[in-house]
């Protein structure tokens, strides 16, 4: 590369110095402008600097951190010169060109601008003996001098050849400065230019400088502009970006010195477009063609297994789509109609949860392919390999930061010839749905991947990002950019929930949805509807809203209400949009109608309610699967022991990730060996588990345990049963390994009238290696204690272990039994305590793989009971892990009730 050198601040970055500079050295920057703390923290000596800068093409070109320094009481001043000075000899042996001196904060500072001038004219002479100059840069925030014009009288007013400016672009656009004055400045007083942009906002510019500044493209600045002011009187100094932003900082280094560098090179080619023919040649990137343009997205690609796979196939027939076709080699999928096209991919090269569609890639129409991979590979965006058949269509793709394939396709007569690689379906072709194309597609990443990602669309692409926008959302604040081409044909709208990272309640991670075009969204609605899409019911209470807001004919009111279609307007027109319900727990499609030149997404009241809408929906899917008959599905509850080695509000998510309602919390460590999770006594763990539990929608039934040995004290369990109470639970597990039945009996009663103000019942559990080893002594107990909240709980294990009666199982009251433990087991049975212990805790088995009497277990015991998977397999957690093996519980559970249902 030819022309302005690039240069980073390291404060741009995260790490340590080596950490930077490594980073800087990969996103092939030529220089850095060092930081005062990155020098005062290395352990590196100033010639160890220059060496492993120079050993990766890197020069220092600045140096910034002498704040404060003019304008100053002598005494001050004499311990600043002090300072400075023996920081020159430290910079002169590290090869710095540069220092920048912020204009001073200090309290001890004066308005006097002939003190100021003659303070940094000794200042830059001490500096220059050092080979030194200084860039006096007036902060947004300086307190007397905080404008380019005022530090350029100073500097004028010093007269030293080695005391310049260094002018920031935050610190200029933020105070609404008029950038066009600085072209009075000749250019070889300017010594530094520094680079940031930053979103409008009410902040305090200071808080703003240290923790929102943007890269170059992302804010509200006309940097384009500011640039263009600087280069017009003649500065040939480095380009260096400044750049301070939390999440920036807590990043990869090298990811953010990627971005930074797409940045640069993107402001500097559009500086170039507008800029006289001598500063253009210099601003050229060589080897950066212009971004090819680009007419339409060609289709949406979705990576699924063989269970989401179905449920998006029912969809997307059910929303007028057609299988058209079947790829010749791949197990990939073609759903169109007219000109919207959707891929189902079962053999995806990007990783899913089982069970979840996730959008893998997308392809646009480029005028031209191969230039655009070539503006990929310089802006460091990697090139994807593609493995194909010799006569299948060789589609260049290249990676964005979340790992979204982007493949571009060529526009024209071209066009069509990926096509060629599916078989063609001998299936009619619908208009039912109405759509007639991708309208835009939404996709949310966490934070540290938000602002990458729109300047990969940016800067690779040639889209234009717009402003960021913040939506407040049930579940916390989401933040919003859309990116897309001048004339609206790509459309992407990136999203991300910065206090969430992108985790979305009900544990949907990262939503992503497709929206297609129609010209008649009720229409559409009504078709689609009618052929059994599942679509997303809106509350009317946002009718009622809208009513009173936009005073909408009447019946345009009814026809939005009766076919669940949200609607936003603006002084550019309208916007009808409706959903499906969430598919594959991650994605859903939307079908969307523009009317007039309506250009944005729905307004700040669409999202709220349609994520509360799916929320709402998404917790009826994951207590009642099937949709058929909600009412006769048992609710689920993850008990701890399935697995045990997850953490609270990991079991937590784990369940709703797998469709339970419930999780049991261990509170206590039942054995020396196990992990132990003292809710009770750790308020972080306890906080962090509500925020899970009130996230993911998940309840807490139960807790455990309340073990009373011969020497403990009901009493000792109070703060036991507050810690449930304070989850939200409802029932406490107890044993009783006590022989003596009066006192156990007197212990039990204690225990329960604890746990009544809490609002929690004792549900007795008899494991038949206790002193309660039976039903018959558990009962014995209960009608001893005659509590009112007291419950046996029937663990099936241990109910078959124990010899216990169904025919007495049969007899007891009804209002004893809360919930049941639902397992199975191997046939023969342990014949040692020791055996039976290590099944219980380590070998039970899925439902219908062992042979305990489950159905008559179950149908001995009250209808509607929670069943409680309580199925340590500790093999199988080894192998697949807490998470994995929660799933395949519910699973099997859900598959053998369903399977015995059937049979009877």
């Amino acid at each position: 590369m030819t022309g302005f050198q690039l240069s980073v601040g390291t404060t741009c970055l995260s790490g340590t110095l080596e950490d930077k500079l490594a980073a800087a050295a990969a996103a092939r920057f030529h220089g850095i402008t060092l930081a005062g703390s990155d020098l005062a923290t290395t352990s590196w000596s100033p010639h160890r600097i220059r060496g492993e800068c120079a050993r990766r093409g890197l020069t220092v070109d600045a140096y910034q951190a002498l704040p404060d320094v003019e304008a100053v009481p002598p005494d001050t001043f004499a311990a600043n010169l002090r300072r400075a000075e023996r920081t020159f000899d430290v910079l002169e042996q590290i090869g710095v060109r540069t220092v920048v001196v912020c204009s001073s904060m200090s309290a001890e500072a004066v308005d006097d601008d002939d003190l100021a001038a003659e303070q940094l004219s000794v200042l830059a002479t001490r500096a220059e003996t050092c080979g030194l100059r200084l860039a006096y840069e007036a902060l947004a925030w300086g307190r007397f001098v905080n404008t380019v014009p005022h530090a350029w009288r100073i500097v004028r007013r010093a007269g030293h050849a080695a005391l310049g400016l260094c002018l920031d672009s935050f610190h200029v656009l933020s105070r609404g400065e008029a950038p066009a004055g600085i072209r009075v400045i000749p250019g070889d007083k300017i010594f530094q230019l520094e680079l940031a942009d930053a979103a409008t906002s009410t902040m305090d510019v200071a808080e703003r400088s240290r923790h929102q500044r943007l890269f170059p493209g992302l804010g509200s600045f006309d940097l384009t502009a500011f640039v263009g002011h600087v280069l017009s009187t003649g500065y040939a100094g480095p380009l260096v970006l400044e750049v301070s932003d939390d999440v920036y900082r807590q990043a990869d280094p090298r990811h953010a010195a990627i971005n930074g560098m797409r940045s640069l090179l993107s402001l500097r080619e559009a500086v170039a477009v507008a800029a006289a023919p001598p500063v253009r040649d210099k601003l050229r990137v060589h080897g950066l063609p212009p971004a090819p343009g680009v007419s339409g997205i060609v289709f949406t690609e979705l990576a699924v297994d063989t269970v989401s796979g179905p449920v998006l196939e029912r969809a997307l027939t059910a929303l007028g789509f057609r299988h058209a076709g079947q790829h010749r080699s791949k197990p990939v999928q073609l759903w169109q109609q007219d000109k919207a096209r959707v891929l189902l991919n079962f053999a995806a090269e990007r990783t899913v949860t089982p069970g979840t569609a996730t959008v893998c890639a997308l392809a646009v129409e480029s005028t031209d392919p191969l230039r655009s991979t070539q503006r990929a590979e310089r802006l460091l965006s990697p090139v994807l390999p593609r493995l194909r058949e010799p006569a299948e269509a060789d589609l260049a793709s290249i990676a964005a930061p979340d790992g979204t394939s982007v493949f571009l396709v060529r526009t024209g007569a071209d066009a069509g010839n990926w096509l060629q690689d599916f078989e063609p379906r001998d299936e009619p072709v619908s208009d039912a749905g109405h759509i007639t194309g991708t309208d835009h597609i939404s996709l949310t990443g966490s934070v540290d991947d938000f602002d990458e990602a729109a300047l990969f669309y940016e800067a690779v692409l040639g889209l234009q990002a717009g402003v960021s926008s913040e939506v407040a959302a049930p579940f916390g604040m989401i933040r919003s950019r859309a990116v897309g081409d001048a004339g609206r044909h790509v459309r992407i709208s990136l999203n991300t929930a910065p206090l969430r990272r992108g985790d979305w309640a009900p544990v949907i991670p990262n939503p992503q949805h497709v929206a297609f075009r129609t010209m008649d969204a009720i229409a559409s609605a009504r078709s689609m509807r009618a052929r059994g899409a599942p679509l997303l019911k809106i509350p009317d209470n946002y009718y009622s809203d809208l009513d009173a807001r936009l005073a909408l004919p009447p019946e345009l009111l009814a026809e939005l209400r009766a076919n669940s279609i949200l609607y936003d307007c603006d002084d550019t027109g309208a916007y009808l949009h409706f959903y499906t319900e969430m598919l594959g727990h991650r994605v859903f499609f939307a079908v969307v109608q523009r009317v007039d030149r309506y250009d944005g997404y729905g307004g700040p009241a669409s999202a709220p309610v349609r994520m509360a809408a799916h929320r709402e929906r998404r917790l009826l899917s994951l207590r009642h699967p099937s949709p058929t008959a909600p009412d006769q599905q048992p609710d689920f509850s993850l008990a701890h022991l399935t697995a045990l080695s997850l953490s609270p509000p990991e079991l937590v998510d784990a369940a709703a990730e797998a469709g339970y309602r419930y999780v049991g919390l261990r509170l206590t460590r039942v054995t020396p060996q196990e992990p132990h999770y003292p809710l009770a006594t750790d308020p972080a763990l306890m906080r962090t588990t509500k925020v899970r539990l009130a996230a993911t929608g998940v309840e807490v039934l139960d807790i455990e345990l309340a073990r009373i040995s011969p020497d403990e004290d009901p009493r000792d369990f109070q703060r036991f049963l507050e810690a449930g109470a304070e989850l939200g639970a409802r029932h406490v597990i107890a044993q009783l390994p006590d022989p003596d039945r009066a006192r156990k009996t007197d212990r039990f009663a204690l225990l329960c009238e604890m746990a009544r103000p809490l609002g929690l019942t004792v549900d007795l559990e008899f494991p038949s290696w206790t002193e309660t080893p039976d039903l018959n002594s558990a009962v014995r107990v209960l009608r001893g204690a005659g509590a009112s909240n007291a419950g046996i709980l029937v663990d099936l294990l241990h109910f078959a272990r124990s010899g216990s009666s169904v025919a007495d199982l049969r007899e007891l009251p009804a209002e004893w039994f809360h919930f049941v433990h639902l397992c199975d087991a191997p046939p023969a049975v342990p014949d040692t305590n020791e055996g039976l212990i290590h099944t219980a805790r380590f070998e039970r088995l899925f439902p219908g793989e062992g042979g305990i009497d489950i159905h008559g277990i179950l149908g001995a015991l009250p209808p509607g009971l929670p069943y409680a998977l309580e199925i340590p397999k500790a093999r199988l957690v080894a192998q697949v892990g807490g998470k994995e093996h929660a799933r395949l519980a519910i699973a099997a559970s859900r598959a053998h009730l369903a399977n015995r249902k059937a049979i009877s």
